[in-house]
C-alpha cells in the first residue's frame, strides 16, 4: 500500500489489489477496488465525539468509517493511531512549518500501520474462507449476535453460481474486524456450538433473510417431473418458491419426481415418491393387499370388486363360477380382465366365461387380474362415468392422509348398456379411461367444468344435489374407502421404506400424491377400481390439426384441479413454514401487551410478518387421517404384524424374513409349545416361503416376504385361540406378541442401567387367555365388537 502526504492536511491511499491464495482450491479474495479514498484532517471531527477510528455517519459502511474501503476495520484504527500525534498538535495550535513537518514524518508511519492492518485483514479473510461450507462457497457465513456488514456501493451483477451447481466462487470483500468483540474459536460460534453445514448469511442470489427479515424462498428441483411440469411450474410461481429446471448441485428441499422415487440419489430434503408405491399399487399387489383385508374384515372391504390373480389362480376362478352358477342358474355374470403391469386402459377386455380368457401364452409372460364386472353404474346423461380423487399420503409413521375437495368425472363417449356378448367390445361405452375415450369422434372438449366428456367431481355432486342426494354420505363412504385403502397398502409400504431408507441412515422424507379411481354404483355405493402411483397431472390435451399433426391446448378442467393438488401439496410440505411461524411468534412478542397508541406503529411497520400465502386461496387437501384416526384404528391389524415384522427382519435394508429371523420371533413371544416345536415352525416356515416365493417376479432375495409372514400369522392365531373370528384371533395374538417383546424390551433397559431385578419398573400382568367377550391388552385395543357395529362409522364432510 502506497500513501502520499502533502502540506494541505489531506492525505491519499491507494488500496493495492489482493492475490489469490492457494488453499486447495482458488479462492478469490479481492478487496474494494477503490481508486483513491480519502480521509480529510479536521479538528472538528472531534465535536462529533466519534474520532477516526469511528468515523461520520454517512459514509454508508456498517461502522460508519471515514476509512470506506475497509468499512471501519483495522486499517482505519490504524491510520487513526498514527494521525492522532499531528491531530494533537493541530489541537495545540502548532505553526504551519512545524505541523508540515510531523504531518511528514507521521504519513510514513501511517502507511506501515495501514499495510500491516492489511495484512491481517488478508489472513483473517483466507481463515473465514476456510471456514465456509464446500457447498457455499463465495458466501460469508453469520455469527451469532453480528449483522451482516452493508456494502459501501452496490456491488456489479454476478451470476449466482452457487445456486445453479457451477464451480465458480463468488467474490466477496474482506470482513470487518470490530476490535471490541473477541474473535471467536475457529468452527464455532461464539458460545461454543459448532457452526452448523449449510447455515449462511444472505446469498448473492438473494436466498437469504432479506431486510425486513424475511425468510428464503423454499428450493425446488424440478428436472425430473416430466408430464407434471407445467402444472408444478404455475404452483411454484404462485407460492413464490425457486424453481431449479436442470438440477442443482446444493441440496433442494423438495425434489419432484414424475415416476419413481429410484430416479436418483437423494440425501436430504422431501421428494415426492416413497420407494415401492410403484409395486405395491400394481393390481395383484393392490388385489391381495385387499383380500387380506377381507379376510379380516369382509364387510369393511366389500368395495372392492372380487379378484382372482391370473394365472395362479385360473383353476379356482373357473370352480367358483362354477359354484355360483350352479347354485344360482339365472346368474350371467361379466368380468373384466386387467394386465397387472397395463396403464391407460391397455389390454383391459371383458369377458362373460372363463373360457374366454385369452390363454395363449399372454398370461404367463404378462400376469392380470380378473375381477368383477359391475353391471349397474350411476349414469348421468345416460353416460357412465367414474371418479378420479387425489390423495395425498403425507406420511406413514405417522400416518397421515389429505384428500382434495375436488377431482375430475371422466365419462365415456358412448350411452351405456349392460353388457351383453355382443356388446363387450365396444370399449367407449364400458371402459372409462380418458385416453381411450380421447381417440373416440364423440369426445366433448369443453372449457365449462360442468360439461363435456371430462368435468369436475364437484359439478357432479352439484347435480346430484339438485336431485335429492344426500352429498355428505357420499362423501363419507368416499373417505371410508380412501382411508381403508391406505390401511391395506400401509403394512408393506413401511418395509419397502426401511430397506431403502434405513432408521439412523441420511435420506429424505417421503410424500406422495395418488390418483384413486372410483365407480359409484346406481345406489351410490363407492367402488374403487384401482390405484395409481403416478396418476396424469398433464393440462393440456393433444388436438390433431392434421393426419399426424398435433399441438397441446390448454384444459382448463384439468388446471383447475390439477395446479390447486400441486401447489397446496407444495404448501402442507413446505420445510420453512414452522420457521416462519415461530420467527413471525418471536417478532410479535416485543408488541404483546402495548398499548393502543402502539397500533398505528404496527400497522405501518414492514410487512415481514405479513402471512407469505395471504394471495392464495384456502387449501383444497383436506385431513381426513388422523382426524378420522378412532373410527378406523381398528382395521390396522395388518400394520402391527408389520411391525413385528420388521423388528424381526435384523439386517437393515433387507425385505424379507430369514429362518433364523423367524425362530427368533416364535422364541421371543413365546409361541412354542408341545403342541408346535420348533422342528414344526421350521417346517410351516419353509412350506409357506416355498409357495410365496414362486408366486413372485423378484426370486433376488430368499425368506419369508411379509404376505407369507402374515399367512403364517394367521395360521398360528388360529391354533392360539379357536373359539374366536379370525380378526379376534389374530388381534389376540399381536397383543401376545406385543407383551412379551414389551416385557424383553424392559429386560433389556434395566440390564443396560445396572438396576437390580428387584427394582425394576413395574409392568403389566401376563395378559389371559380372552374369551369372545375379552378385550385384549395394548394402548388401543381392537373393539370386540360385531361387523354390523362397526360399520356404523360417522359421517364426514369435506366443507
Amino acid at each position: 500500500m502506497a500513501a502520499a502526504a502533502s502540506v494541505t492536511g489531506r492525505v491519499t491511499w491507494a488500496a493495492s489489489p489482493m492475490r489469490s491464495l492457494g488453499l486447495g482450491r482458488r479462492l478469490s479474495l479481492p478487496g474494494p477496488r477503490l481508486e483513491a479514498v480519502t480521509a480529510a484532517v479536521n479538528p472538528s471531527l472531534s465535536d462529533h465525539g466519534n474520532g477516526l477510528g469511528r468515523g461520520t455517519r454517512g459514509s454508508g459502511c456498517s461502522g460508519g468509517s471515514l476509512v470506506a474501503g475497509w468499512g471501519g476495520g483495522a486499517a482505519a484504527e490504524a491510520v487513526a493511531l498514527a494521525l492522532a500525534p499531528a491531530l494533537s498538535a493541530m489541537r495545540r495550535g502548532s505553526s504551519e512549518s512545524e505541523l508540515a513537518a510531523r504531518w511528514e514524518a507521521e504519513a510514513v508511519a501511517a502507511a506501515k500501520a495501514a499495510a500491516k492492518a492489511e495484512a491481517e485483514a488478508t489472513a483473517e479473510t483466507v481463515a473465514e474462507q476456510v471456514r465456509v461450507d464446500a457447498g457455499a462457497a463465495g458466501e460469508p457465513e453469520c455469527k451469532a449476535g453480528e449483522e451482516q456488514p452493508k456494502a459501501l456501493a452496490p456491488a456489479p451483477a454476478q451470476p449466482s453460481a452457487a445456486e445453479e451447481g457451477d464451480t465458480q466462487v463468488l467474490q466477496r470483500p474482506p470482513p470487518t474486524l470490530p476490535p471490541s468483540k473477541p474473535k471467536p474459536v475457529q468452527g464455532l460460534r461464539p458460545h461454543g456450538k459448532p457452526r452448523g453445514k449449510g447455515r449462511s448469511c444472505k446469498r448473492s442470489s438473494g436466498h437469504g433473510s432479506g431486510e425486513n427479515g424475511s425468510q428464503r424462498p423454499v428450493t425446488v428441483d424440478s428436472s425430473k417431473a416430466r408430464t407434471s411440469l407445467d402444472a408444478l411450474k404455475i404452483s411454484i410461481r404462485q407460492l413464490k418458491w425457486k424453481e431449479f429446471p436442470f438440477g442443482r448441485r446444493l441440496p433442494c428441499d423438495i425434489y419432484w419426481h414424475g415416476v419413481s422415487f429410484h430416479d436418483n440419489d437423494i440425501f436430504s430434503g422431501q421428494v415426492n415418491k416413497f420407494p415401492g408405491m410403484t409395486e405395491m399399487v400394481r393390481k395383484i399387489t393392490l388385489s391381495r393387499a385387499v383380500r387380506t383385508m377381507q379376510n379380516l374384515f369382509p364387510e369393511e372391504y366389500n368395495f372392492y370388486p372380487r379378484s382372482w390373480i391370473l394365472p395362479d389362480e385360473f383353476q379356482l376362478f373357473v370352480a367358483q363360477v362354477q359354484m355360483v352358477k350352479d347354485d344360482d342358474p339365472s346368474w350371467k355374470p361379466t368380468f373384466i380382465v386387467k394386465p397387472d403391469g397395463g396403464c391407460q386402459g391397455d389390454g383391459i377386455y371383458l369377458i362373460k366365461d372363463p373360457s374366454d380368457i385369452r390363454l395363449a401364452g399372454t398370461l404367463q409372460s404378462r400376469p392380470a387380474v380378473v375381477q368383477e364386472y359391475i353391471c349397474k353404474p350411476l349414469l348421468i346423461d345416460k353416460l357412465k362415468f367414474d371418479i378420479r380423487l387425489y390423495v395425498l399420503l403425507k406420511s406413514l409413521d405417522p400416518l397421515e392422509i389429505y384428500i382434495a375437495k375436488d377431482g375430475l368425472s371422466r365419462f365415456c363417449t358412448e350411452p351405456y348398456q349392460e353388457p351383453t356378448p355382443k356388446n363387450l367390445h365396444r370399449i367407449f361405452m364400458h371402459l372409462t379411461n380418458y385416453s381411450l375415450n380421447i381417440h373416440s369422434g364423440n369426445f366433448i372438449h369443453s372449457d365449462s367444468a360442468s360439461t363435456g366428456s371430462k368435468r369436475t367431481f364437484s359439478s357432479i355432486l352439484c347435480r346430484l344435489s339438485s336431485k335429492g342426494v344426500d352429498i355428505k354420505k357420499v362423501w363419507s363412504d368416499i373417505i371410508s374407502v380412501v382411508i381403508k385403502t391406505v390401511i391395506a397398502l400401509t403394512p408393506e409400504l413401511k418395509v419397502f421404506y426401511q430397506s431403502d431408507i434405513p432408521t439412523g441412515r441420511p435420506g429424505p422424507t417421503c410424500f406422495q400424491i395418488l390418483g384413486f379411481d372410483i365407480l359409484l354404483m346406481k345406489n351410490l355405493k363407492p367402488v374403487l377400481l384401482e390405484v395409481n402411483a403416478n396418476p396424469s397431472m398433464r393440462i393440456e390435451h393433444e388436438h390433431e390439426l392434421s393426419p399426424g399433426v398435433f399441438e397441446n391446448v390448454p384444459s382448463l378442467v384439468d388446471e383447475e384441479v390439477k395446479v390447486a393438488v400441486i401447489r397446496d401439496t407444495l404448501r402442507l410440505m413446505d420445510p420453512l413454514k414452522k420457521k416462519r411461524e415461530n420467527q413471525s411468534q418471536q417478532l410479535e412478542k416485543p408488541f404483546a401487551g402495548k398499548e393502543d397508541a402502539l397500533d398505528g406503529e404496527l400497522t405501518s411497520a414492514p410487512d415481514c410478518n405479513a402471512n407469505p400465502e395471504a394471495h392464495l386461496p384456502s387449501i383444497c387437501l383436506k385431513q381426513v387421517f388422523p382426524k378420522y384416526a378412532k373410527q378406523f384404528n381398528y382395521l390396522r391389524l395388518v400394520d402391527r404384524m408389520a411391525n413385528l415384522f420388521i423388528r424381526f427382519l435384523g439386517i437393515k435394508g433387507t425385505m424379507k424374513l430369514g429362518p433364523t429371523g423367524f425362530r427368533t420371533f416364535i422364541r421371543s413371544c413365546k409361541l412354542s409349545s408341545s403342541s408346535l416345536s420348533m422342528a414344526a415352525v421350521d417346517i410351516l416356515y419353509i412350506d409357506i416361503t416355498r409357495r410365496w416365493n414362486s408366486m413372485t417376479l423378484d426370486q433376488r432375495d430368499s425368506g419369508m416376504c411379509l404376505q407369507a409372514f402374515v399367512e403364517a400369522f394367521f395360521f398360528l392365531a388360529q391354533r392360539k385361540f379357536k373359539m374366536l373370528p379370525l380378526h379376534e384371533q389374530v388381534a389376540s395374538l399381536i397383543d401376545l406378541c406385543e407383551y412379551h417383546l414389551s416385557l424383553l424390551d424392559e429386560k433389556r433397559l434395566v440390564c443396560g442401567r445396572g438396576i437390580p431385578s428387584g427394582g425394576r419398573p413395574p409392568h403389566r400382568g401376563p395378559p389371559q387367555e380372552p374369551s369372545p367377550s375379552a378385550q385384549p391388552a395394548g394402548d388401543n385395543p381392537p373393539p370386540r365388537t360385531s361387523c354390523a357395529n362397526k360399520l356404523s362409522h360417522p359421517r364426514h364432510t369435506l366443507s
